[in-house]
């Protein structure tokens, strides 16, 4: 019997977390990135069983969102800043979600309008390791899963006419139960953006960041995860980069 979209994100998550604690991947006294969304909150519900049940003691986090965050004070998992003496700006482990995850572990991130945090926890920490149900392993990006670009609000315009340069379709993405635009944790709006044909993320996370008024955009190619993807038949695939081309 099949398993739904829901299950297997939990699959994906406990089985990533229980996996890195059986290999020494986390260990007591961890600095570890805790990331935001439907997929990521699982694991960080399995990482506070783990420091319950004392598997796990003096455990660090440092949280991408406030509902990350949040969760973390419910759950009781301590929380700092990178900027905190404690943690001194490095991290042992970011565990993330994604919305698509492509050829050679690139992805996009954004969609929980997350992207910024996010990528400065991945990009400081020495091991990178995404959370996924099987619906989010695609052969290419930028043709489906729209690639969030966090903006300068009064940049808007001319960020926009630079994107279209770059052959994107650009929309600028509109709160859900309030009026007007998204905005982020960090006070910024929120640009998606889609192409004909798929796209070079490594290439384009370049191009993109490059442009004056663009805080960060949702590719993720400079540091390589490793990958746990539940299947709807139960199975967990664990994919690191050297297999991405297999």
């Amino acid at each position: 019997m099949a398993i739904s979209k829901d299950e297997q994100k939990v699959l994906a998550a406990v089985t990533a977390v229980d996996t890195l604690i059986k290999e020494g991947k986390i260990f007591s006294g961890m600095k570890i990135g805790l990331g935001t969304g439907s997929t990521a909150m699982p694991a960080v519900k399995r990482l506070a069983e783990r420091i319950a049940d004392g598997t796990l003691k003096d455990v660090k986090a440092v949280a991408t969102s406030f509902q990350t965050t949040l969760a973390c004070e419910e759950y009781g998992i301590p929380v700092y800043t990178l900027n905190d003496k404690v943690i001194g700006g490095k991290l042992d482990l970011a565990i993330d979600g994604a919305d698509e995850i492509g050829p050679e572990n690139s992805l996009i991130k954004g969609g929980g309008a997350a992207l910024l945090r996010e990528k400065i926890i991945a990009y400081n920490s020495a091991a990178f390791v995404i959370v996924a149900d099987e619906s989010k392993a695609v052969d290419s990006h930028g043709t489906k899963f729209p690639l969030p670009v966090e903006i300068i609000a009064e940049a808007r315009v001319p960020v926009i006419q630079k994107l279209e340069k770059l052959g994107a379709k650009c929309v600028l993405r509109e709160g859900v139960k309030k009026a007007g635009p998204v905005v982020t944790d960090n006070g910024n709006l929120i640009v998606d953006c889609t192409w004909e044909h798929p796209v070079d993320a490594a290439k384009l996370e370049d191009e993109i960041d490059d442009i004056t008024g663009v805080v960060e955009c949702g590719f993720f190619t400079k540091i390589k995860p490793s990958a746990f993807i539940a299947k709807s038949d139960g199975s967990v695939e664990i994919k690191t980069p050297s297999q991405s081309k297999n």
